[in-house]
């Protein structure tokens, strides 16, 4: 009931032809994201961070 509640509600946002279209974008995933975020997240410090911020605001510059 609820699968076909928002599909309807899609329908009636977005049209079929964008619904579908939203769907194929959608598609499934693999893995485990938050697993591979932690990979590559801890090993960063709150220094590493500042200074990538700061390296992007001077490239706005």
């Amino acid at each position: 009931m609820q699968f076909m509640q928002v599909n309807k509600a899609l329908i009636d946002s977005l049209g079929v032809a964008n619904t579908l279209r939203f769907l194929q974008q959608l598609g499934v995933g693999y893995g485990d994201y938050t697993q591979e975020r932690h990979q590559w997240l801890d090993p960063l410090s709150l220094d590493d961070f500042r200074n990538y911020v700061r390296g992007k605001q001077e490239d706005a510059r």
